[in-house]
């Protein structure tokens, strides 16, 4: 249950009597499931579109928006369907058919469902960072507008979703300039860096960057801001990995290259879409290369790319997104006074959607 939900009922009128009923969004974040439960509703490349056309037309979806985060899977979907649990298994095998029975049936007891103008009340909260792990993280905007943008190129959106996502935006932006909820920001990326400097690894330390992608790239900012300077990026696209080596003005190899060229290194910060484990207890051995000084691995996939169980037989520091948690809620804490301001905008915002929605053709 979240501080908005009295809200919906404020707004549940106008939904009943328009087309936003048929609106549903089935969402599975760190709340609930674990890292790695997220991880088998990722997908990358070429697959993403696969599964989601897959989706899209077995079950006859009049629209559909994926939307994936180091810390939640959305699939906003428009269908008059109803979401029970079978519906529900359906969604999840044509998305990934290497789930077993067991497994499915987990997923399906921490998957959480909305629907109509709870659906938009979630998606709200989303945009504006109140569902967030960390609430005031200006990324999440961005993180919706591009799996809008994702969703709509690959011909899966329709009206509906445009109005939505729309107004969510809209919403999102006024809350971040006419509240202090945004204050001190403070996002994954930005907890771990501040994990970092606690542990007072020097400068000059020479940091292993594993992955090229929007969340290392993010970090890569406060690195050379800071004045970090032996930096050395692997990533599985090699001109990826040249590109944010040029802008830290470290080096680039392959990921291939981990073993050899990432010897000799006192922190590693990985993010990369890999289905399973990137650093295994075998190549870790090796890019140890018999050095037994204390490591700081900051871990920030999900899945996770490093194995954990290293961590138990290994002098390692590990920082993953489960390690950020509790600051994550003293965060919370620290915003708490700005959430009846934003429960106002959000209000506000609401009625307009609907009343926009029933004028609207969608």
């Amino acid at each position: 249950m979240t501080f908005l939900e009295p809200f919906s009922r404020i707004i549940a009128p106008i939904f009943q009597r328009c087309i936003l009923n048929s609106l549903k969004i089935i969402s599975l974040n760190i709340k609930k499931a674990s890292p790695e439960d997220i991880g088998k509703l990722y997908a990358e490349g070429d697959a993403i579109a696969t599964k989601l056309a897959l989706l899209k037309n077995n079950l006859g979806l009049q629209e559909l928006m994926y939307l994936s985060t180091c810390n939640r899977t959305e699939f906003l979907i428009r269908t008059n369907s109803e979401l029970d649990e079978h519906y529900l298994k359906s969604v999840l095998l044509i998305f990934n058919d290497s789930l077993g029975q067991e497994e499915l049936a987990d997923l399906v007891g921490k998957l959480d469902v909305y629907e109509g103008s709870d659906a938009i009340l979630h998606l709200t909260n989303v945009a504006s960072s109140l569902d967030s792990m960390v609430v005031g993280e200006r990324e999440i905007i961005t993180q919706v507008r591009n799996a809008y943008d994702f969703s709509k190129a690959l011909g899966l959106t329709g009206d509906l979703l445009r109005l939505v996502v729309r107004h969510s935006i809209v919403t999102a932006k006024k809350i971040y300039s006419e509240t202090d909820i945004a204050k001190h920001p403070v996002s994954v990326v930005s907890l771990a860096y501040r994990k970092l400097r606690e542990l007072n690894i020097d400068i000059g330390s020479r940091l292993l960057i594993i992955g090229a992608g929007q969340t290392n790239t993010a970090m890569a900012k406060y690195l050379k801001k800071h004045g970090f300077n032996n930096l050395v990026v692997f990533n599985r696209t090699l001109s990826n990995a040249q590109l944010l080596a040029e802008v830290l003005n470290g080096r680039a190899f392959s990921l291939a290259k981990l073993g050899d060229k990432g010897q000799g290194f006192e922190v590693i910060i990985t993010c990369t879409g890999a289905s399973d484990y990137i650093i295994t207890e075998e190549l870790y051995a090796r890019m140890l290369n018999g050095d037994t000084d204390r490591k700081l691995v900051i871990d920030l996939a999900v899945p996770a790319d490093f194995d954990p169980e290293i961590a138990e037989n290994s002098n390692i520091n590990l920082v993953a997104i489960n390690n950020l948690k509790d600051i994550a809620e003293s965060n919370l804490k620290q915003r708490k006074g700005e959430l009846v301001q934003c429960q106002a905008i959000i209000d506000n915002a609401l009625q307009a959607i609907g009343r926009a929605s029933c004028r609207e053709r969608v």
